[in-house]
């Protein structure tokens, strides 16, 4: 179990169109078996970490395209986007942590900083190139649309 509710039943590779792309980075610790291959090749502790997660995820996506699994596919670019947000936040917040809680209890966000955490802001960068080139590709475009509209 997860952080953000419990895992599906669906093995959403032998039951693809119970697959539904939501927003952003939805699901991504959720549907099985993608959240299995991808979640162990991702990784922002350092950028050597970074470039050889987010060229795995990538290869991962043209298998993917490749073999014509249109979920397999959503769910790589939501791993790089998940990287790309994920460091920003290092990047830009003291532990990553977006708020804080002051003397009186109340949560409250931090003012983010230019750039707190350098190499955090670096790891960003090279999951959001892989990210760009995933989203800029015409398969998977056409793909999600059409996903989109048959099956919402």
């Amino acid at each position: 179990m997860s952080d953000d509710g419990p895992e599906y039943d669906t093995d959403f590779r032998e039951h693809p169109t119970e697959y539904r792309v939501g927003r952003g980075e939805e699901g991504a610790f959720k549907v099985e078996p993608y959240k299995s291959e991808l979640l162990p090749l991702w990784g922002i502790k350092t950028v050597a970490e970074a470039e050889e997660g987010a060229a795995a995820i990538r290869e991962r996506f043209e298998q993917y395209r490749e073999d014509d699994e249109f979920p397999g596919m959503d769910m790589a670019r939501k791993y790089l986007q998940m990287g790309w947000t994920r460091a920003m936040r290092y990047a830009k917040y003291p532990g990553g942590q977006k708020y804080e809680t002051t003397d009186e209890g109340e949560r409250v966000e931090r003012e983010p900083q230019q750039w707190y955490d350098e190499e955090k802001r670096e790891i960003a960068l090279v999951y959001k190139a892989a990210l760009d080139e995933v989203r800029k590709d015409e398969v998977y475009q056409r793909r999600k649309a059409e996903w989109t509209e048959e099956y919402g």
